[in-house]
């Protein structure tokens, strides 16, 4: 009884925090963007299916804030992706990768605006609450040369970046899903021991020139991180879905993410090989012992084959991880621990982890 009526008491404390967010979130918008509902509304959703809907809308306005710093600096500024004038050392660096950087930051962040967009869209015509994180949008972004200077809800200066799924899609023994506790090697071991910047925070990141160019390289690497996750969060949450329309939207949009980290993977295998005179940051040359070989060679970005669902049966490409269990809870710990919601507030990963919360208690049919 005690520990039924705590969680009535977190049930009612958390629904009130979330009435407070959509109240301020209404009051900085009008019309069909203003909501002040006492509790979240599923209208003729399942609340299940609304749950993951609100998590992934949550998920995907983040996502677009962070690539909006990413194209405002080394993108293209147009009508489609507008803010910002762009920084031409940084975007020379970037080229530095692949002449066709900027063309594909500015499209992977107007997909992720079509994301955001679409599922707070189809929420309402549902009767559902949607989602707005501007209440939280208190974040010093970029004050170099390009950037717009608005208020972010992400932060690019301080990523500590897990590069083991660079040597996870080239295992041909392991599956996280299978083999929980095995610990893939880091591609770029350094990116996973520090806090780095993806952007210059100032113009007096520009120089020296191997110091931008690392700069650039933990972009190069940032992308394809943050794609795999997505990646492999659609899937998961596609498995506790109730409404086939539902599951379409899930199964539609989660491939544009698996696209996206295919790309990004193929070009951070470009980093330049150098070492951040400012930090001591390495990046190596994925090609050159002790790198090389299946687990690191850089042209490798096909998945390759893997155990999967049992041991039993043959191995096949898939991707991974794809375990349905606290997946929402996981992607959030995820953006966490890289640094990328860094100075967000208490209030910020309340709001968070509710819907994290909510959306892992979706069950199908339910």
């Amino acid at each position: 009884m005690r520990h039924l009526l705590k969680s009535l008491n977190r049930l009612a404390n958390r629904r009130s925090f979330i009435r407070k967010g959509f109240v301020a979130a209404g009051a900085a918008t009008t019309g069909s963007q203003m909501f002040a509902a006492p509790e979240e509304h599923s209208g003729t959703l399942t609340k299940g299916d609304a749950a993951i809907l609100r998590f992934l809308a949550a998920a995907e306005i983040l996502e677009t804030d962070f690539w909006v710093q990413y194209n405002e600096l080394g993108g293209i500024q147009d009508s489609e992706v507008p803010g910002g004038t762009g920084n031409p050392i940084y975007t020379a660096k970037l080229q530095n990768l692949d002449a066709d950087m900027a063309q594909y930051i500015h499209d992977n962040t107007e997909d992720e605006f079509t994301h955001e967009t679409f599922i707070n869209a189809y929420h309402a015509s549902k009767g559902a609450d949607t989602v707005s994180l501007e209440q939280f949008r208190v974040l010093l972004g970029s004050t170099a040369t390009g950037s717009s200077g608005k208020a972010r809800l992400t932060n690019l200066m301080s990523l500590t970046l897990d590069t083991s799924w660079w040597t996870r899609y080239r295992s041909r023994a392991k599956n996280p899903d299978l083999d929980p506790g095995f610990a893939f090697p880091q591609a770029v071991p350094g990116l996973h021991q520090g806090q780095f910047k993806a952007i210059p925070q100032t113009d007096a990141d520009l120089t020296p020139s191997d110091h931008i160019q690392a700069i650039a390289n933990t972009a190069a690497f940032h992308f394809p991180t943050i794609e795999q996750g997505g990646n492999s969060l659609y899937p998961s949450l596609a498995q506790r879905v109730t409404h086939p329309e539902v599951l379409k939207i899930l199964l539609s949009i989660g491939p544009t993410e698996t696209a996206h980290f295919q790309t990004w993977h193929d070009k951070a295998g470009n980093a330049v090989p150098l070492t951040d005179p400012t930090n001591g940051l390495v990046f190596p040359d994925l090609n050159s012992p002790p790198f090389g070989g299946e687990d690191f060679q850089t042209n490798l970005i096909m998945p390759e084959p893997c155990p999967f669902i049992s041991r039993s049966l043959p191995v096949c490409s898939v991707i991974r991880p794809i375990e349905t269990k606290g997946a929402a809870m996981g992607a959030l710990k995820f953006l966490k621990d890289m640094g990328l919601l860094m100075g967000q507030s208490k209030a910020f990963f309340d709001f968070m982890q509710d819907l994290a919360e909510d959306a892992d208690s979706a069950k199908r049919g339910q």
